[in-house]
């Protein structure tokens, strides 16, 4: 295997963490970042690792997820993490930075570090050699072309059209009810649970739609129009008022069992296949504040002490479809010598990012050593991250964070206390991940 340098391409926060983690393992690599001499709509500045929407790296409180993935970085010497702990600002619960503190801090080290060789310039194409793409969801016209030319055109997105994801047991089944369009079913069972509104229902919720507060674009628009198949839900709203009934809210084929009729309007809630205990709401992708989403998603029936494990979004977002070409290494199944990491492999959030480029860095070092790179542990934070980036479901692949419903869930058969004790579930989670990750750690790290 060649020792020539590990090229990796993009500056942010995944290319650092990973150009770091080759560099921790006596490996030489070149980093390349194309601004300032090329901006993109969203940065301000040239340096290392900006962050372009909030400053917050999400919960540090014991035993959630976010703190979950963290302590495992934490675990295997992030750079980046241990940057956000120096530069960080009062958040209460959250880990949050000073946004100047915390690039200038990740830039120096990078160019402080002699293994690391950083070139400012862009990348049009994909070099020769094992290379890590971690170009972010602003990738370059010319780079992104390069990309789907090497996985398929078909294969790489543009924009982000993410649905609500609800935790299972806060939807109330009393209301809610199981069933398939006409009875017809993908898998033998009802493949659905049905939210009935009646017609004073639904028009209170299509108010509240009109009235809700629209959320800020991080990343500002490039003028493309949103896709007509994946419409935010409140544009729906504003082209007719019964528009919603004809599209994701139609009750066709669908009987509530409480009343023997067809309800006036439905939510469709689909158990998400790799994400335990968990339900998307089907075709209600939309741009509505994350606080205002929780309010009006609220007044759906069933869905009144809905916890969210992750909201609604639409915006422009360059990302391959992982499921369909990565492994659960991150490396390309047709090329394995390249590797992605970031929001181009199909991970929301600034530590899901910091988290796969680490991986990367990893499995490239491994690599470039002649050795073959073994995945994290499927029950760890991290292996359960990349294994939902290379093994979701192709035909709707969506972005994900890090929630415990990523990962595999426990054995609760003689456990009542656990059954009964949502904490206590969590909390031993996050200890057998920990235990994993040692175990991997001593053997493979």
């Amino acid at each position: 295997m060649s020792r020539e340098p590990i090229q990796v391409i993009g500056g942010g926060l995944a290319g650092c963490e990973a150009a770091w983690q080759v560099a921790r393992r006596g490996l030489r690599t070149v980093l390349r970042e194309m601004r300032p001499s090329r901006a993109t709509p969203a940065h301000r500045t040239g340096r290392l690792a900006e962050l372009v929407c909030s400053n917050s790296l999400k919960s540090e409180q014991l035993s959630t997820a976010p703190w979950l993935l963290k302590e495992e970085l934490r675990r295997l010497d992030s750079l980046l993490v241990r940057v956000a702990e120096a530069a960080r600002v009062p958040g209460g619960h959250a880990l949050t930075v000073d946004r100047g503190a915390f690039a200038d801090q990740v830039t120096a080290a990078i160019t402080a570090e002699p293994l690391i060789e950083l070139r400012r310039e862009e990348v049009t194409q994909i070099p020769e050699g094992i290379v890590i793409l971690a170009t972010g969801p602003l990738t370059s016209d010319a780079l992104a072309a390069d990309i789907a030319r090497i996985t398929g055109a078909q294969r790489l997105f543009f924009y982000d059209s993410i649905s609500p994801i609800v935790e299972a047991e806060s939807v109330d089944e009393s209301i809610a009810f199981r069933a398939s369009r006409y009875g017809k079913s993908t898998t033998g069972t009802d493949d659905y649970l049905n939210c009935p509104l009646d017609r004073p229902q639904y028009e209170a919720f299509v108010d509240a739609l009109l009235e809700a507060q629209s959320a800020t674009a991080h990343i500002p628009q490039d003028g493309t129009p949103f896709f007509e198949a994946c419409l935010p839900i409140e544009e729906l709203a504003r082209r007719g008022r019964e528009t919603l009934r004809f599209g994701p809210m139609k009750p066709v084929g669908l009987t509530d069992p409480r009343t023997g009729k067809r309800p006036y309007a439905v939510v469709q809630l689909r158990q998400e296949n790799l994400r335990a205990q968990s339900f998307n709401l089907v075709g209600f992708q939309n741009h509505m504040k994350f606080g205002e989403q929780a309010r009006v998603l609220r007044m759906i029936p069933g869905l009144a002490n809905a916890e969210f494990l992750r909201f609604g979004q639409i915006h422009r977002n360059t990302y391959i479809n992982g499921p369909a070409l990565l492994t659960n290494t991150l490396q390309l199944r047709t090329h394995p010598e390249v590797f992605f990491a970031g929001q181009i492999s199909g991970v929301e959030g600034y530590v899901e990012s910091i988290a796969t480029g680490l991986v990367a860095g990893i499995h490239a070092a491994s690599l470039a050593l002649g050795e073959q790179p073994i995945a994290l542990p499927r029950e760890t934070a991290l292996g359960s991250l990349c294994h939902f980036v290379s093994a979701a479901d192709p035909s709707n692949y969506q972005p994900a964070n890090i929630t415990f419903d990523l990962l595999p869930p426990l054995d609760l058969a003689s456990h009542e206390k656990l059954r009964r004790d949502r904490a206590a579930r969590h909390a031993e989670v996050c200890r057998r991940a920990l235990a994993a990750l040692e175990e991997y750690r001593h053997a493979y790290v």
